[in-house]
């Protein structure tokens, strides 16, 4: 096993004597749900027109993001050695230019060996990550601009009822501080709703895709644009509606009566 793997079910085995009995390999866990087998199911393998028998004896989990080898089946020492083989080695360069240089002097020297610049590799993901990345933040952007004009229209559409309100609270003795802390209250309650609405779907929608889409990934929250959210949206939510109720105490009763009706 190496630093990659873990195993979580079974017996490792590294090495066979006996090749008349099944080998006992290792499969990576994905991979057996994916082919519905467990500890003991038999499988046979076609190297080269020979068959190989093998059990399954042992389930492992694999990190795939560490750039080394990683397989989805190692099988014990002993089993594969007269099979035709390719070696797989990982080399670490100090700068781009020293890989170039150990990629030309590999093709001089021996031909048949394949050098692949993982570094490029990398570099291409990350480009697709960052253009993703892109395409979901203006999304984000989008989204956000669509609820406060909605937000606003929404506030709009309410004013002829925050001033029915005001006269009534006006009617029955309420000063003006107290219309505008009732005012004040409601609007607060409001976008103390839709932040933790918000908050509670994005953070359950992210953890959801980084656990289930990038591999189990570790889902870690960024407090900094949270906390931002969880201030501004409330303050933005009694803006609004503030500012629409701007001359609500001042409307006289008759005045909103005629305008019902």
């Amino acid at each position: 096993l190496t630093a990659t793997e873990t195993l979580i079910d079974g017996t490792f085995t590294g090495r066979v004597a006996d090749l008349a009995a099944a080998a006992p390999i290792s499969v990576e866990k994905d991979l057996a749900g994916d082919l519905k087998i467990g500890l003991g199911d038999s499988l046979v393998w076609d190297v080269q027109g020979v068959p190989v028998r093998t059990t399954v004896g042992s389930i492992r989990a694999v990190e795939w993001r560490r750039v080394q080898p990683n397989f989805f089946i190692v099988f014990p020492a002993g089993v594969l050695e007269r099979a035709p083989q390719t070696g797989v080695l990982t080399a670490r360069a100090d700068s781009a230019g020293a890989t170039a240089a150990l990629q030309r002097r590999l093709a001089a020297e021996f031909p048949s060996v394949s050098a692949i610049d993982l570094s490029l590799v990398l570099r291409t993901v990350d480009e697709v990550f960052g253009r993703v990345t892109l395409v979901v933040r203006f999304m984000a952007l989008f989204s956000i601009l669509t609820g406060v004009v909605v937000l606003i229209g929404a506030v709009l559409v309410s004013r002829l009822e925050r001033v029915g309100e005001g006269v009534l609270l006006k009617t029955l003795g309420a000063s003006r501080r107290q219309v505008l802390a009732i005012l004040t209250v409601e609007y607060l309650a409001l976008g103390a709703l839709a932040t933790v609405t918000g908050l509670v779907l994005s953070l359950v929608a992210g953890w959801a895709l980084a656990r289930y889409v990038l591999f189990g990934a570790t889902f870690t929250p960024a407090l900094g644009p949270l906390t931002v959210a969880a201030v501004l949206v409330p303050a933005l939510v009694l803006a609004v509606g503030l500012l629409d109720s701007r001359g609500v105490y001042d409307r006289s009763p008759l005045e909103v009566l005629r305008t019902e009706g």
